[in-house]
């Protein structure tokens, strides 16, 4: 395989650590957690509305543009409002627009806004907005590490524009009026709807923007449209939205403040919770069974659309030979991952995509109806014709982000592959922001890696094994696997499309699938409104409400 220059970069590189996706359905507890966001009398509501919760990492950013992490979304979302958002079971719900249209051929499409909405310094939100904001996440000279996403959303000219051949202001997004916004996209795209929810097409303040340059972001400056604005922030400490009197669903918002907290140990992060300075945390590694049973009404295990996974460099030997990739992906058992280095209802992943994608079906790729013997068995052969054995052991490095989680599962990992292999491994931690741009230079052997969709299709996972995706981090280059992507874009039915990728992928692993989400979290009973239904995990602090306890 050959590799070729990164020109986009799928983000919300998930900090998210321990999850995957929980088979059986959410239990009846969560599912009135999820029910009750309204039903609550406001005479049970608690005084005081601040909801706290716990992040593993700096955000990348408050900038719409410029996010790429999970973090980061989360914030965006309290803080603004797309064409879009969300109910709590993960259907479409009106945002700015009120209606949206699309033509038969689903290739243009006309969003209708409201004419209440308003920034939060007082101005209307208009279409000019977004067409802004659109035409900036695609400018090279913004340098967005999501300008990728206006490709795989088949804007008319956004490859073009991104690949520096053409101007932003050919982008095919167009104000036909204050309150009209029309879209033309270069081929037909069903879902096209559903991909507008995600943060990179939120709108962003002109005038403030081009007043401040990059300093737009700083609290002074700051201006908004969503439910909250931004309060206070102390770099890798905390951050705080607080409610904005001119968001134009106000009235039904109840929360007045949101404060995320960077704790890097989740550890220190479940001792904080017990002690009632977070209402939210994640479960630790390897700790549900018993925190489920200590703390029934507060522990939740529900499905997410994620996939844990290593990437190998195929740029570097032995990571190019297909023998290697393969006899690692084989030697090491997925289920004592799942069972026994997390035990929260994670499922092992021999498919990149997980089950919880909607219109998926998994594939019964070969590898997966092995037995783990048999898997061993072959990786040993498969090794031996590589040149490795006792007396030339493979040595190499697993790059992770700091995370407990993270460094149980490589420990586990390297010890069954040192055990049916020989093969040496070093580990290595980075924090976050680092990690990302080693990972992103290819300066690794084998990264870690974590991947939420940015919207339900299982073209969310599989873009990322394109060979011009900015987050195919392994270097895979594949034409058949670009073509028959490329070929999905238009097809009503992709599915056999994503079926041959799979059974690509399954044979030549240019990425190592491990296990696929559920949400382990530890949430107060007092907190209403979390969606548990949605397993894209877009939350939205204006939905919750504090009760009296």
């Amino acid at each position: 395989m050959i590799s070729i220059k990164k020109s986009w970069r799928p983000a919300l590189a998930t900090t998210v650590v321990g999850l995957s996706i929980l088979v059986t359905g959410c239990s009846e507890k969560e599912e009135e957690m999820a029910a009750t966001v309204d039903k609550a009398p406001s005479a049970e509501l608690a005084a005081e509305q601040v909801f706290t919760y716990r992040v593993l990492d700096e955000h990348s950013s408050v900038d719409p543009g410029i996010i790429e992490d999970v973090t980061g979304a989360e914030i965006a979302r309290d803080l603004f409002e797309g064409l879009l958002t969300q109910n709590p079971d993960g259907t479409l719900a009106p945002g700015v627009a009120e209606t949206w249209t699309a033509n038969d051929a689903k290739n243009v499409y006309t969003f209708n806004l409201r004419k209440n909405a308003k920034w939060s310094n007082g101005d209307a939100v208009t279409a000019h907005d977004f067409e802004f904001a659109w035409k900036r996440a695609v400018d090279p000279a913004l340098a967005s590490p999501y300008a990728w996403y206006m490709e795989i959303m088949s804007i008319k000219n956004g490859a073009a524009i991104i690949a520096g051949e053409k101007p932003s202001s050919d982008l095919g997004v167009k104000a036909i009026d204050d309150y009209t916004l029309q879209v033309e996209l270069e081929a037909s795209l069903p879902y096209f709807a559903s991909m507008v929810v995600h943060t990179t097409t939120m709108p962003v303040p002109k005038k403030v923007v081009e007043a401040h340059g990059s300093d737009w972001t700083k609290t002074e400056n700051f201006v908004s449209n969503g439910a909250y604005v931004l309060d206070e922030h102390v770099v890798n400490e905390r951050l705080v939205r607080v409610r904005n009197p001119l968001y134009w669903d106000n009235a039904n918002t109840t929360l007045d403040k949101v404060v995320s907290l960077v704790i890097n140990d989740e550890n220190q992060a479940l001792n904080r919770y017990m002690a009632g300075e977070l209402d939210k945390t994640e479960v630790p590694a390897g700790q549900y069974k018993r925190l489920k049973g200590e703390l029934p009404t507060e522990t939740y295990a529900f499905p997410r659309l994620c996939s844990y996974y290593y990437n190998f460099n195929m740029e570097k030997a032995p990571f190019d030979d297909v023998r290697v990739r393969t006899a690692l992906s084989y030697a090491f058992d997925r289920d004592i991952i799942t069972d026994s280095v997390l035990g929260a209802g994670q499922y092992a992943a021999y498919t990149f995509t997980p089950a919880a994608t909607a219109n998926f079906e998994v594939p019964n790729v070969a590898f997966a109806n092995m037995s783990q013997e048999e898997r061993i068995a072959e990786a040993k052969k498969l090794m031996e014709e590589a040149g490795f054995g006792t007396d030339n052991p493979l040595k190499t490095t697993i790059l992770y982000n700091t995370s407990d989680a993270h460094k149980k599962i490589a420990i586990a990992i390297s010890q069954m592959w040192k055990e049916n292999l020989g093969v040496e491994v070093t580990l290595e931690n980075q924090e976050w922001k680092t990690f990302l741009d080693t990972r992103g230079n290819g300066d690794f052997e084998i990264a870690r890696a974590g991947w939420c969709g940015d919207y339900n299709e299982a073209s969310t996972f599989l873009d990322l094994v394109n060979s011009k995706s900015g987050y195919n981090d392994s270097n895979y280059n594949n034409p058949a696997v670009d073509k028959l992507l490329a070929d999905a874009k238009t097809m009503a039915d992709p599915s056999a499309n994503y079926t041959k990728i799979e059974e690509t992928i399954a044979t030549e692993f240019p990425i190592m699938p491990i296990y696929h989400y559920t949400g382990n979290l530890m949430i107060k009973d007092y907190v209403k409104g979390w969606p548990i239904e949605n397993v894209e995990q877009n939350w939205y602090s204006k939905n919750f409400k504090i009760m009296a306890h």
